[in-house]
């Protein structure tokens, strides 16, 4: 395991960041859900039940995207903080008499039923978990057997040019560290997930002055590190920010362009039938039995 692992995260910060988060999707997010989206055309299985995981923050679009690839299929909607919950409830939950309500796939705003759901669909999340392996004990709950997780985050490059333009100021960590892929990975089996596959990319973008480029990092997160800045800074140290990023992330023969590396990391994996060990004398419940009989089959047909 890597010093990224655990993040970093203020766990008090982190609960106020999702309480008080803006109630938007960013453009980041729909466009990192749009690449996870067109992954799917590589999985041959087509889910009855699927699963958003905190959507409204995730990427609507993407969501959107998703429910029209499995249009038969029945979505569950997993909203924690109760703005998110509002929303998700104003977007999905119609009255019984709405034409909606009984057309094609319905969208229920809510927890799924353990062991439920055959895809569960996470987008830009979990870098701002302080305890990401409860979350993902949560999800492989959530799925049925051979069912699969995918999944988006943040990984360590993320603002890397703003992270070392802290530290040549002196001052405090600019962001709370992010877990490599591999971790993920890790922490996807010892969650009891089978075939971990990790993947990752670098995309930068371009703003046209500080001011843009803080407005977008604001809508994305915060800074969640215990050692971040105490307490607020002024309208001086403002203006020493802006002229620092105006001098250290400007781009040449870009007129004035400012630039910032994003790492996306992408994650993907099954949940497996459950294995019994084998000892003197082992027990047996009836599901679990069912689930074995029923693997033993579905392998035999492939």
């Amino acid at each position: 395991m890597s010093e990224n692992l655990p993040p970093t995260i203020d766990p008090v910060a982190a609960a106020r960041w999702h309480q008080a988060a803006p109630v938007q999707s960013p453009w980041l997010h729909e466009e990192v859900g749009r690449r996870m989206e067109d992954r799917l055309q590589w999985i041959r299985r087509t889910p009855q039940r699927w699963c958003d995981w905190q959507p409204v923050r995730g990427g609507l679009q993407a969501h959107d995207a998703v429910a029209q690839r499995y249009a038969q299929a029945t979505c569950y909607v997993v909203e924690t903080a109760p703005r998110m919950q509002a929303a998700a409830q104003a977007r999905w939950s119609k009255p019984w008499w709405s034409p909606d309500r009984w057309a094609g796939a319905k969208t229920v705003v809510g927890q799924p039923p353990a062991g439920s759901v055959d895809l569960l669909w996470a987008n830009m999340l979990l870098h701002t978990q302080s305890r990401p392996e409860d979350m993902l004990q949560q999800w492989h709950q959530a799925l049925a057997v051979d069912g699969f997780v995918m999944f988006s985050c943040l990984g360590p490059d993320t603002v890397k040019e703003m992270r070392d333009l802290y530290q040549q100021l002196g001052w405090p960590a600019a962001g709370h560290n992010l877990t490599d892929m591999h971790d993920w990975g890790d922490m996807l089996v010892h969650a009891g997930f089978a075939e971990p596959v990790m993947d990752m990319e670098t995309i930068t973008l371009t703003f046209a002055s500080p001011e843009r480029l803080l407005q977008e990092l604001r809508e994305l997160g915060c800074n969640l590190h215990p050692q971040r800045f105490a307490g607020l800074r002024g309208r001086a140290w403002l203006a020493q920010l802006h002229a620092a990023l105006g001098q250290h992330l400007r781009v040449e023969h870009s007129e004035g362009q400012l630039a910032l590396t994003f790492e996306l990391v992408y994650g993907h994996a099954f949940k497996p039938a459950p294995r019994v060990a084998l000892e003197g004398e082992s027990t047996v419940s009836l599901d679990q039995m069912r689930s074995m009989l029923k693997q033993g089959r579905e392998q035999g047909l492939r």
